[in-house]
């Protein structure tokens, strides 16, 4: 019995520290990054909102949930003059052109947008980017925590929303 509850205890300390928090980028730095708006978001899990994608996931041997990772490559990134995003795309969208080689994913590059920020009492920063010259009128609401983690939640007037779970670094893309 004492050796069932040794075992049970270090399984729960190891779980507990294998579960902190983990660091993606030092806070003066990250801090730096937002304030200058030039950093890269990168995408690992997608969460589509769409009933029938979820029903398609979990179906499939093997998963389950709301939430698919991704390969790495997938996100964007934000400069003074530039934002160019590469999402893919889980749901369903209302109008696409047959040929539309974007259609399957968010594709953006924009050099006319806008990007208001705002900081929580929690002490994560809400940015909310709207590109004003796309044909889809995308907004992408990108929630910054303390440790470089972010969320990123991307509506349009042409799809359903979808979530992305990620973090932020600073370099060349």
């Amino acid at each position: 019995m004492k050796m069932k509850s040794l075992i049970l205890i270090f399984s729960f300390a190891l779980m507990i520290t294998s579960c902190g928090s983990q660091t993606y980028l030092e806070p003066t730095i990250l801090t730096a990054a937002i304030e200058k708006k030039e950093f890269n978001y990168n995408a690992t899990k997608a969460f589509p909102m769409s009933g029938d994608v979820i029903g398609v996931i979990n179906s499939l041997p093997n998963a389950g949930g709301r939430l698919l990772n991704l390969e790495p490559g997938y996100g964007f990134n934000l400069k003074k003059d530039s934002f160019t995003v590469t999402l893919p795309y889980f749901g369903r969208a209302f109008n696409v052109n047959p040929g539309d080689i974007n259609g399957g994913g968010i594709r953006v590059e924009s050099k006319d947008f806008s990007v208001k920020q705002t900081a929580s009492r929690k002490g994560t920063t809400l940015l909310v980017i709207k590109p004003n010259d796309q044909k889809e009128n995308y907004v992408f609401n990108l929630e910054i925590f303390k440790n470089g983690s972010a969320m990123l939640s991307v509506n349009s007037n042409n799809r359903q929303p979808i979530s992305y779970d990620g973090n932020i670094s600073v370099g060349e893309n």
